[in-house]
């Protein structure tokens, strides 16, 4: 048998129905006994010649169990299947609470096809798991001791036979359960494996036919495809001996009993009417076991689902959330400091070293540095995706460890480089940075971004539908979106990262002057790996090795003939020679 005590906590508050569900299967059961007690007599008189009104009450009763069984059955199946649509809603909720507590740093190290398929098709398998496989494993379990009671008032010798074979067939699969396990295990892993890769494959498609890579990362599925077809079949394989297991203790059980049966028939210890109920009584004690065979795979194919399911919810993410749910002090001010702040992603590779610095409310700060310095890293830290293993964070004179996540939230808007827009309209989009925003505020956000009249001369204006990922958008329509979006947040602290560095030279001006206007008044922090971006900055700091080794604005940095200095000419040179490349960037971070 296969139980996992885990998720048997997913039913709390619902055992009270599926004890209901599992009762009902119990009265279908008594039902089908009944049926065969009184076809029993019918055909012991039919036999002996009787007239027909001797068997014509056994013939309606028999005809209602019938009835009554199959009425039962079905309201079972729906008790039961309702339960588990219940459990499902409450993991699939669970399971995105849990994801988005863990945060965008605890998904950099995993694959996206891997909790995709965890979330979807591993939750999934649960359906049958709690709708079939449980509640059939109880009645299963019943059945045997039930029937025995009732087919022991006419022969307790026929009865024991029946129920040793009954018990055989209910627990002699479990010689084979771990051989089972491992299969279900195994197969759960290739499938995880060929979605990963899939998911790997589809998005990354203009990439790999660009570089002629199409053939050989298809052998790739294709060898995933062979793996997941093996374990298929090994899972398969251990299912048919387990059914086999179970259908030797049926036809041993059935043969020894009708044996034994005639042959106390015989000798005169048991009459042919009582032979005839316990036969056809017998029957019923292996349907549970039968029904419940064909619900065994599928209990498996559950189990092993709840490991993946398992896995996410015990995952720890990299930053815990504050004690006690932390502050929610309203309304900061929008300031920003470092203070000597130390933060390494691994042993080796560390970001930050002794960081500090301070930004004023409405100051408009650049931070460069070479690829590698720590930029990005300052985002992260500042959003709490990333703790800092020594030192301090500061907004508005609040340590960020110690706020509500969305209280800090709150108060920062985003606009990056790589734009995250969602399957769905426009106005579906803007209205992440308020949903309870007006029409009109759409609009005016969207006006200011320069993307209004853009938006209102598509067919179904804001009502569009933009594809996934905005796929059916350009670049700079994109980044216009997303700065109308963080226009509508209206939050007092801007952070733009690299908001210009994939923008063409005919989007530029419009994004440039919606940046503007999306300046205007806040707290910005401008990282750029283009200075041009930063000139008009009221200061920059340019960071070296995780530390700020520059500080001050546009024209003092170029005086002093620093590492600023050194970027600014580099790139000049650059882009005077486009021919000559940049050099080959470090891992960003």
């Amino acid at each position: 048998m296969y139980f996992d005590s885990r998720l048997w906590q997913l039913t709390a508050g619902l055992r009270a129905s599926m004890a209901g569900g599992i009762f009902l299967g119990l009265l279908a059961l008594a039902a089908g006994i009944a049926r065969y007690v009184f076809l029993g007599q019918l055909l012991a008189r039919v036999f002996d010649g009787a007239p027909s009104q001797d068997w014509l009450a056994p013939a309606l009763w028999a005809a209602a169990m019938v009835l009554l069984r199959a009425f039962l059955d079905h309201w079972r199946t729906v008790q039961a299947n309702r339960c588990a649509a219940t459990v499902q809603h409450a993991l699939r909720a669970r399971l995105y609470d849990r994801i988005v507590s863990l945060g965008p740093a605890w998904f950099a190290n995993q694959r996206t096809g891997g909790v995709m398929l965890t979330v979807v098709d591993g939750v999934e398998q649960l359906q049958a798991f709690f709708g079939q496989y449980l509640p059939q494993v109880a009645i299963a379990a019943a059945a045997p001791f039930a029937i025995f009671a009732v087919i022991a008032f006419w022969d307790v010798p026929t009865a024991l036979v029946f129920l040793a074979a009954a018990l055989f067939a209910l627990f002699g699969p479990m010689a084979v359960h771990m051989l089972d396990r491992r299969a279900s295990l195994a197969r759960s892993k290739s499938l995880n494996d060929f979605g990963e890769d899939f998911l790997d494959a589809v998005q990354g498609l203009p990439t790999l036919k660009s570089y002629g890579q199409g053939k050989a990362w298809g052998q790739r599925l294709a060898a995933r495809a062979r793996s997941l077809s093996d374990n298929t079949f090994w899972v398969l394989s251990v299912s048919l001996l387990t059914r086999g297991i179970s259908d030797l203790g049926v036809a041993l059980g059935a043969a020894l009993a009708l044996t034994l049966g005639a042959w106390r028939v015989a000798h005169g210890d048991m009459s042919v009417e009582a032979l005839l109920i316990v036969l056809m009584a017998g029957t019923e004690i292996f349907r549970p076991l039968r029904d419940l065979r064909s619900v065994l795979h599928r209990g498996m194919l559950g189990q092993s689902a709840a490991a993946s399911i398992h896995a996410l919810t015990d995952a720890q993410p990299l930053t815990p959330a504050p004690a006690a749910g932390g502050k929610t002090p309203g309304r900061l001010a929008p300031t920003i400091e470092f203070d000597n702040v130390a933060f390494s992603y691994t042993p080796e590779r560390r970001a930050h070293q002794g960081l500090s610095f301070r930004i004023a409310a409405g100051e408009r700060v650049g931070v460069v540095g070479p690829s590698g310095a720590g930029k990005s890293t300052i985002v992260r830290l500042l959003l709490r995706e990333c703790l800092p293993q020594s030192g301090s964070i500061r907004i508005g004179g609040h340590d960020v460890n110690e706020l509500d996540t969305q209280a800090l939230l709150s108060h920062i808007a985003l606009v990056s480089q790589d734009i995250t827009l969602f399957h769905g309209t426009i106005d579906d989009n803007l209205r992440l940075g308020r949903p309870d925003a007006t029409h009109e505020q759409v609009r005016a956000a969207a006006r200011a971004a320069n993307i209004d009249d853009f938006i209102m001369a598509l067919p179904e204006g804001y009502a569009t539908r933009i594809g996934e990922r905005g796929l059916q958008l350009s670049g700079g329509q994109r980044q216009r979106v997303a700065i109308a979006r963080a226009l509508l947040r209206d939050a007092p602290i801007l952070i733009l990262d690299e908001a210009l560095s994939s923008v063409d030279t005919e989007n530029e001006a419009l994004i440039q002057q919606a940046l503007d206007r999306l300046m205007a008044g806040r707290t910005t922090l401008i990282l750029a790996h283009r200075l041009a971006s930063v000139i008009g900055a009221d200061r920059c700091l340019v960071l070296d090795q995780g530390r700020v080794a520059e500080e001050g604005p546009h024209a003092e940095l170029m005086r002093q003939n620093g590492l600023y200095y050194r970027l600014m000419h580099e790139q000049a040179a650059a882009h005077r020679n486009p021919s000559a490349g940049p050099a080959a960037p470090a891992a960003p971070v």
